[in-house]
């Protein structure tokens, strides 16, 4: 698959990530339903879970040294009755497997490629000769961005808070003049998708199937949860994940402390010790994505469909990511909710997307 490069072409890149809008011919065949503590006397009890989280049930497993929990494997109920694509609800059966506490990190990342010297897709050189008819002045290495613009006209145009910025890359994940520098903790991103998998590979790991994603994050919880944690969106008013309050795209009010990705840890665990199941940043998942596939996937360690299709974007190979972003917000985007699903082109890396990684037992 071709990188997206110019506006033209970038501008099917963001349609197919992860606004979800419902203003595509064809929604209505898929429709899209959604678009520093105190004292622990006054914490709620997420809250308090996070400082007692369970570290007898953590291993560093892979080359990396990441801390990953036992996943205890058995069956669950996934999907969401509140998106078209991740009907019907079914029940899965699954393995045990181990799967990282938190995000890859920025560090982590670095020690990787530190390690192999390896390239990622936004940081790689463009043939002229891939892009026919492209001013080649065009065709350098860079990235999606998101930037809040000043003045929306409709939310149909994604171009007015989404560009493609040269030299945008993972030690760049903003443009040239940013940097990672002080931002170690945060999870890396500006990663397409083989990106992400030759990564896991190097760790000895894998990249999780949805399944298994699914699984992890519901953490024993009733299928009908809104959110991953329960019922509520706040609890005791303070916010459980990193997501978008305020105006979106314009006026982002940080009411959780953060505009964009927030270091690891930063919010409560959920049951199972797992942290930004919902929010800071998307995760790459091992699934081709099909809005249909719910009807015919497998019972028993499902892996997902054999080939791609997105009717809203026939002609692009996509995979599934998982669990929202910075950027989520019940206006536009509600796919941080319980069960539901993202997509993302495989070579089109953006500033909210990064994963987390999983192994065999």
């Amino acid at each position: 698959m071709k990188r997206i490069v110019n506006l033209l072409l970038f501008a099917s890149l963001i349609q197919a990530c992860q606004t979800n809008s419902k203003s595509t011919e064809t929604s209505a065949k898929f429709p899209d339903d959604s678009v520093a503590l105190c004292s622990t006397t006054s914490i709620p009890s997420r809250f308090t879970a996070a400082q007692n989280s369970p570290t007898d049930s953590i291993v560093r497993k892979g080359k990396d040294a990441a801390e990953m929990v036992r996943m205890p494997g058995g069956k669950f109920t996934m999907g969401s009755a509140t998106f078209q694509d991740a009907q019907p609800l079914h029940e899965v059966e699954l393995s045990p497997f181990l799967i990282d506490v938190h995000e890859v990190t920025n560090a982590q990342f670095a020690k990787f490629v530190e390690e192999t010297g390896y390239k990622t897709v936004a940081e790689r050189p463009l043939d002229p000769s891939d892009f026919p008819g492209v001013d080649p002045q065009l065709l350098v290495p860079g990235s999606a961005v998101f930037k809040a613009p000043e003045h929306v006209q409709g939310m149909e145009n994604h171009l007015q808070w989404w560009s493609y910025v040269p030299d945008a890359n993972w030690k760049h994940p903003e443009g040239p003049k940013s940097s990672i520098k002080g931002k170690e903790n945060h999870p890396v991103t500006q990663l397409a998708y083989q990106d992400a998998e030759a990564y896991a590979k190097w760790a000895g790991k894998r990249l999780p199937t949805e399944a298994e994603w699914e699984y992890a994050a519901k953490a024993g919880k009733h299928s009908n949860e809104t959110y991953y944690w329960g019922a509520e969106k706040l609890e005791n008013g303070k916010w459980l994940a990193n997501i978008y309050q305020g105006e979106f795209p314009s006026h982002n009010s940080k009411e959780d402390g953060f505009e964009t990705s927030a270091p690891v840890k930063s919010f409560p665990p959920n049951d199972y010790g797992l942290y930004d199941m919902e929010g800071n940043v998307w995760e790459w998942c091992s699934d081709f994505y099909r809005p249909d596939y719910y009807q015919q996937s497998s019972k028993s360690n499902p892996k997902g469909p054999s080939d791609s299709y997105d009717p809203q974007e026939p002609n692009t190979v996509k995979k599934v990511q998982r669990g929202g972003s910075f950027l989520c917000n019940d206006q536009y985007c509600e796919r941080y909710k319980a069960g539901s699903r993202g997509k993302g082109e495989i070579n089109s890396p953006t500033n909210n997307v990064g994963f987390r990684c999983v192994m065999d037992i």
